[in-house]
Order: structure tokens, then sequence, then C-alpha cells
């Protein structure tokens, strides 16, 4: 059964500021993971699908138990996914292992803001941005994230690249290298300015979150942009540098 936890939900004295709430936070992420990739053996041997309802849970203690769901209702905290153990046998291994990371995401951020009820709009927004800087369950468990980084690695490595984007500079559209046409950009707008978007000036767009922009909004150059491999906007690349 993991580790030994006490009593779920027995919580003395429940965390209030939101840097204490952070804290509970991070402690049941960890037991999760522990249950999740370290311990994954033991975890994936308690989830029999012939059991009735399992849940994972996570403990402040950092200790993780597969058990029942309590009976009391209502509870005294949010409940974890109900019965991760019967599709355990009917999917892929890495699979499961993910969709149970989802559902565990899901329940750690149900307790944190159960906890952050009491809290003002601003501490709320501070307590996310907090859970927002580690990595998600699903994250770490599927390396996504490395993923992604690997994706990114073999573009820059693998020589001149070009943007997976259109660039409109003097009214004429690079349409052998990139296949489109002035008509299908007839209802864009800049992401910075809003301006609609002319065939008559230079436009890039980024390749993470597909927003198109004048060149002078994002003080990009026709020059400069055939330098460029993968184009991230200043809003993209700022939430990458917080990550």
């Amino acid at each position: 059964m993991g580790d030994a936890a006490s009593g779920r939900g027995h919580v003395v004295y429940p965390p209030r500021s939101a840097e204490d709430i952070f804290k509970d936070y991070r402690a049941r992420r960890s037991a999760i993971l522990r249950a999740l990739t370290h311990d994954v053996e033991d975890f994936y041997a308690q989830c029999d699908p012939e059991k009735e309802n399992l849940c994972l849970y996570g403990y402040a203690n950092e200790a993780w138990e597969v058990a029942l769901p309590a009976e009391e209702v209502p509870t005294e905290l949010p409940e974890p996914a109900l019965g991760i153990n019967f599709a355990r046998d009917g999917m892929n291994r890495r699979d499961w292992l993910a969709l149970v990371a989802v559902h565990s995401d899901s329940w750690l951020l149900s307790v944190a803001f159960y906890y952050a009820a009491r809290l003002n709009r601003n501490d709320r927004k501070r307590l996310f941005g907090m859970i927002n800087e580690l990595q998600t369950v699903f994250e770490v468990v599927s390396g996504a994230r490395q993923q992604q980084s690997k994706e990114r690695s073999s573009m820059d490595n693998g020589g001149r690249a070009k943007p997976s984007v259109k660039i409109e500079n003097n009214g004429k559209a690079s349409e052998d290298a990139y296949g489109e046409d002035d008509s299908d950009h007839g209802e864009t707008l800049c992401g910075t300015c809003g301006g609609i978007y002319s065939a008559d000036e230079f436009w890039i767009g980024c390749d993470i979150c597909e927003r198109w922009y004048h060149g002078k909004c994002v003080k990009i150059t026709p020059a400069k942009a055939e330098s460029i491999k993968h184009y991230k906007c200043p809003s993209c690349s700022s939430k990458r540098a917080r990550q």
C-alpha cells in the first residue's frame, strides 16, 4: 500500500495562507508523482480491476494510498476520481497512467482551491501562480515537456527551417514557400494592435499560438524574419521564460 498514511482528509489545522496551501499542494503532488513513477509497479499491482471503485490519494505527509472512496457525505475534502482501476487492463499501460495523472491533477487543484475559498482575489491569483510554476503530474508522467523540448531541439539542430507561417511583404506573398493566398487572412487581426490584415504590410505569424502580427508591432523586419527558424511572439516567449 505505498507508504502508510494517516487518515485521509483529517487535517487538524487546515492551511489558511496561500503559502501554506501551496505547501500542502506540493506535498500531495509529490506523493502522487511517486506512486506513478518510482512506486509505479506497486501502484499498478494495487489497482486490480476485479476490486471495487478505487481512488488514488496523495497526503500532506507525502504518502500515497490506493483505497476505496470516503463513505461520509459530504466528504471533508474533494474526492479523487473513482474507479481508476477499472480501465487498467483495457488500455495501454502508459496511456492508463497518463489518464490517472490527468485526473490527479484535477483533484490536486480542487483540494487546493477548496482550502483557498476564503482567500481574496490577489491571494488566489498568487496561489495559482505558484502552482503553475510546477509541472503538472501529467507533464511529468507523460514526458510532455521533455518531448516538446526534444522537438524544439530537433528543429534548432536540423539546419535552417522556415517558419510554419506565411510572411507578407510589400503586397507580395511567399506562396511558393508557404502555399497560402491573401484570402486566407481576410479576417485576421494583429495580435498586438488589433489592426485588420492587409497584404500591403509585412506580417508574421507565431508558431506557438498561431496569432498574426504586424512586423512593426513585434519589431521584426523582413530581413530578420528570413533568419528566424521558429517564430515565437513576445507573449509566448514571456510565458516560456516563466516556466
